[in-house]
């Protein structure tokens, strides 16, 4: 099946029960079993769920996955990868990535032993010199947040499969729709599903797809040792948002785009940060790994003072000041002091992450409305 079918019908079948089209919202803790062990398949709601069962069959279709795991957030997806590790080993990260990221990794899981070291990987062959005998994880964001820094995710997985390293790639931004590490290599790919997978800012999850079942499996006793899993309305959201996911990420593609072009030519605007640009360092890479370039746009201003930035952030009525991205509203952030706050200045300052730095989430809303109102407040 193409996307857009795998989006709407991949391991969804009508309600066998009532003919329901869409799956049910199976809102139960525990399933009645005819005696102990025997049962339809289902024994306690953290371990089964037929919505979150459907969900998983869904996310691994739209991957190239064998299986999917869910989570109650993306946070709580990258714990369980985190877990697949032991004390003293190594996780190479890449230097820009969400800042809710960088915490877990450094001020949680570096209190238990783990090691975490954040490296240019814009350039693969850097890699090769960076891994050492404890690297056990490389930890792929492309694009990046919020720089949107491409990385060679086949050429990373590459250099990985040479040392016996796995490798996990954050596919938010992208989403199912514009990349699919898994084709190029990767072990696991990671989504906050809150983002563009749901798209309707209404739901909190996150997922893991894997293209081995032994590792889904792993993951799959962590999801249930551990319980951080998502509840059935949850899914049903995920689920519904999928349907239209294809339509949604090629229209805020589309828009981002223009965008990006409106912000380079701005005699307000200094730097513009867009993988579609053929100017962007790894534009080629980007032209043959994803479908389109992406709906998110980073800037600064000429006048990149902290204060001009938070006019311009408290200045616009289309975009909508607040955190997060991917729904089919725009929104407009500020990374040093929203989403990458818990990352060290001195850190941020040397991926080009500077104090009056601008996001935008580009939604599907008409272009021309969106630039008017970026024209208002610059």
């Amino acid at each position: 099946m193409k996307f857009a079918t795998k989006a709407i019908h991949a391991g969804i079948e009508p309600d066998p029960s009532t003919g329901a089209v869409m799956t049910p919202i199976f809102q139960t803790s525990t399933y009645a079993q005819e005696e102990p062990g025997k049962h339809k398949g289902f024994e306690y709601a953290r371990t089964q769920n037929p919505t979150r069962h459907v969900l998983e069959k869904n996310l691994a279709a739209l991957e190239n996955g064998v299986d999917a795991i869910c989570f109650s957030s993306g946070l709580a997806a990258q714990d369980a990868v985190i877990k697949l590790l032991v004390a003293g080993d190594e996780v190479l990260a890449v230097n820009d990535l969400y800042g809710g990221t960088y915490r877990q990794m450094v001020r949680v899981w570096g209190n238990w032993g783990l090691k975490s070291r954040f490296i240019d990987m814009y350039n693969a062959d850097n890699l090769e010199k960076e891994i050492g005998p404890d690297t056990k994880l490389i930890w792929v964001e492309t694009p990046t947040n919020p720089m949107l820094n491409i990385v060679d995710i086949e050429a990373v997985c590459r250099i990985a499969k040479k040392h016996g390293v796995m490798v996990c790639v954050d596919n938010t931004f992208a989403s199912p729709y514009l990349q699919n590490p898994l084709d190029l290599g990767a072990d696991i790919v990671l989504h906050s599903a809150t983002k563009y997978i749901g798209g309707h800012s209404d739901v909190v999850h996150g997922c893991l797809i894997v293209k081995d079942s032994e590792l889904g499996q792993r993951l799959h006793f962590i999801q249930n040792a551990c319980g951080a899993v998502p509840g059935p309305q949850d899914c049903f959201l995920i689920l519904r948002g999928i349907k239209t996911l294809h339509l949604r990420v090629q229209r805020a593609c589309e828009n981002a785009a223009v965008i990006a072009q409106y912000l380079a030519k701005h005699p307000k605007v200094d730097k513009v940060y867009w993988p579609g640009f053929e100017s962007h360092p790894n534009h080629a890479v980007a032209a043959k790994q994803m479908r389109m370039f992406g709906a998110m746009v980073s800037f600064d201003l000429k006048d990149n003072t902290h204060s001009n930035a938070m006019r311009v952030l408290s200045s616009t009525e289309l975009f909508t000041l607040a955190e997060s991205l991917g729904g089919v509203e725009s929104l407009i952030g500020h990374p040093s002091s929203m989403t990458h706050a818990s990352i060290p200045r001195e850190e941020r300052l040397k991926v080009g992450l500077t104090d009056s730095l601008i996001r935008l989430s580009v939604g599907v809303e008409d272009v021309e409305d969106l630039i008017g109102d970026l024209e208002r407040a610059i």
